[in-house]
């Protein structure tokens, strides 16, 4: 997918998305309730990305930008006798 055809399918999905929330004073309670949950459903899988990118990078960096030596493992190798 070209990033020409990309943009125009957001800029289409913007525009339905623009268009339900223009009708949505005027639609019927059901409606209303499905499209809370479908914006509810969208904001927790943000968040939750949200969340887990920074434990990611938290694990991985530490909470001073410096990489957390705890978490590498080093080789051990048998002692020559």
């Amino acid at each position: 997918m070209s990033s020409e055809s990309f943009l125009k399918e957001i800029q289409a999905i913007g525009q339905k998305l623009l268009l339900k929330l223009q009708k949505l004073p005027k639609a019927e309670p059901v409606e209303i309730v499905c499209f809370c949950v479908v914006l509810l459903f969208i904001v927790t899988v943000l968040v939750l990305m949200i969340i887990a990118c920074s434990c990611c990078c938290y694990s991985c960096c530490g909470c001073d930008g410096r990489p957390d030596t705890r978490s590498k493992k080093s080789q051990v190798r048998p002692a020559a006798h």
